[in-house]
């Protein structure tokens, strides 16, 4: 399955779900039935929505269409999408964040730049694997220099390692939060493989992954706080900041500031 039609299957799912979850009476719709107050027909999101629906019905059928961004638009405002999901909408549309056409190298420049820093900091490509650590990130989580290369991803290791998981406090709100961020960063998964990558290998090792991900929650990757139980040292907070390397792209650099 190529590129395009991953991207169009993934906007349909994503216009299904968010047309299920909409409010009927935020519209000024009746119930249905007796107790259905949620979820809208496609010919009630084509009104609203001022499109055909034809058109709307092409799109929920991953139908070899290009919507405008004019009509993405309107049905992030019909299902009151929130700026991150407005946002991957369009991606998926074709009207938003694209995969680079290369794929950048950890050069000696970000080497440099890791072990310059004193607090902890790791490289990401795009699939959220780890292709570089400082020692400050070693000592806070020291298995990432052991764990082996296949298994060195961020996605992965939030839901398999169990030392991970007792260092997150938070865990269940976190790899929920991490989840909706790769899902938001289109680049990190849709693609010609489609979900065959760390997805599908994920979704088979934890069905806690898989449960989350065909909720098609999309939240922002920005900047917050986290917090870590610490082997040794306890409690640490931090504040984590995401940087994109102007020579790379397609890389993201993380980085965990201390409180």
């Amino acid at each position: 399955m190529n590129a395009g039609q991953r991207r169009r299957e993934e906007l349909a799912a994503f216009l299904k779900d968010r047309r299920a979850r909409a409010e009927r009476a935020s519209h000024g719709l009746p119930e249905v039935g007796r107790s259905r107050v949620r979820g809208l027909r496609r010919e009630e999101v084509a009104t609203l929505a001022g499109v055909s629906v034809t058109w709307y019905t092409w799109l929920e059928q991953a139908r070899d269409i290009n919507p405008s961004r004019q009509v993405l638009d309107s049905l992030s405002r019909l299902f009151r999408l929130t700026p991150v999901e407005s946002a991957y909408l369009l991606s998926l549309g074709g009207h938003g964040e694209k995969a680079p056409d290369i794929t950048s190298e950890f050069t000696p420049a970000l080497r440099r730049l890791l072990d310059a820093l004193d607090f902890p900091a790791f490289l990401l490509a795009a699939d959220w694997k780890i292709i570089g650590w400082n020692a400050a990130y070693a000592k806070l989580y020291p298995r990432i220099s052991s764990v082996d290369e296949a298994d060195r991803n961020l996605l992965w290791l939030v839901f398999t390692d169990d030392q991970l998981r007792e260092m997150l406090p938070d865990w269940e709100a976190q790899s929920r939060s991490f989840v909706g961020s790769f899902r938001a960063e289109t680049r990190g998964w849709l693609s010609p493989a489609g979900e065959s990558g760390i997805v599908a290998r994920v979704s088979e090792a934890s069905a806690e992954f898989a449960a989350i991900w065909k909720e098609r929650d999309v939240a922002g990757f920005g900047t917050r706080e986290r917090t870590f139980q610490h082997p040794e040292k306890g409690l640490t907070r931090y504040e984590q900041h995401n940087l994109t390397p102007a020579e790379a792209p397609d890389l993201t650099l993380l980085v965990y500031a201390p409180r």
